[in-house]
């Protein structure tokens, strides 16, 4: 009898003793690192942000990749080099015009642009007027000033698209939330009401994270670009003086090397 008492109070010991070692034997499910619950807190606010998103992720892409582009694109390098305008100062001394527009020809410079299309105007075009190849230096010097602000002026561009973007998304989203007022006024539905404003929330949090940095780079590339522009004139207008010294009294551009000295002595 005394036996059969103690069973279950052995039982219960037993069992006591047992439920913490089949704890410890479980195996505890792994935390999610800092790493991986900031990932998908950042997808899960995108995917809140509606419609809007989806251009604006497009934007801040372009956005990146038309930075780093600028930067490589608009610099001295690409407008004048030293070692070109060594060989220009080289070819004018000694009158090589046709060596100049070939040289010019192979370079991506746009002062080699405008001395090129200069140039090879007046080489096809014996006798022709200075003030005409001035015209062309100066127009073909214009277009290459055009399209290096033209290509500053896509981030400007993104400046403005992207803010309103964000603005329509938050139209949008707020039209969701007084849908949901509408529908349902006392129960209001909260889930669904902060779904709304969640979206437009996100969506103008968007736009300005987009716009704000091309409005930055735009002001940056566009100093640099005028900087480059002053650099690309002065050396143009430094081409057409030393240009304008070697013409004829009748203004046409000699093409014939000078003499040398004592050819005309007996």
């Amino acid at each position: 009898m005394k036996a059969k008492q103690f069973l279950p109070v052995l039982l219960l010991v037993a069992g006591a003793g047992l439920a913490p070692v089949s704890a410890q034997e479980t195996p505890a499910k792994p935390l999610p690192t800092s790493t991986e619950s900031g990932e998908k807190s950042l997808l899960s606010v995108v995917r809140k942000g509606g419609w809007a998103v989806i251009p604006l992720v497009g934007l801040s892409v372009f956005t990146v990749t038309f930075i780093a582009y600028s930067f490589l694109t608009i610099r001295r390098g690409t407008v004048v080099t030293r070692k070109y305008l060594a060989s220009v100062d080289a070819y004018l001394k000694s009158k090589d015009y046709l060596g100049l527009v070939a040289l010019s020809s192979h370079e991506g410079q746009a002062l080699a642009r405008v001395v090129h299309a200069t140039l090879e105007f007046a080489t096809r075009n014996p006798g022709v007027r200075f003030a005409v190849l001035r015209e062309i230096a100066e127009t073909e010097g214009s277009r290459q000033t055009a399209d290096m602000f033209q290509r500053v002026s896509y981030l400007f561009d993104v400046g403005i698209i992207a803010p309103m973007l964000g603005l329509a998304g938050t139209v949008t989203g707020m039209i969701t939330s007084f849908h949901v007022i509408g529908i349902d006024p006392e129960g209001m539905r909260p889930a669904m009401l902060a779904n709304g404003v969640a979206e437009a929330l996100i969506a103008t949090a968007g736009g300005l994270v987009v716009g704000i940095p091309a409005m930055i780079f735009y002001s940056v590339l566009k100093g640099r670009a005028s900087a480059l522009v002053s650099e690309l004139e002065a050396q143009t207008t430094n081409f057409l003086a030393y240009l304008e010294l070697q013409h004829d009294p009748r203004g046409h551009v000699d093409r014939q090397p000078p003499p040398p000295p004592g050819a005309h002595k007996a």
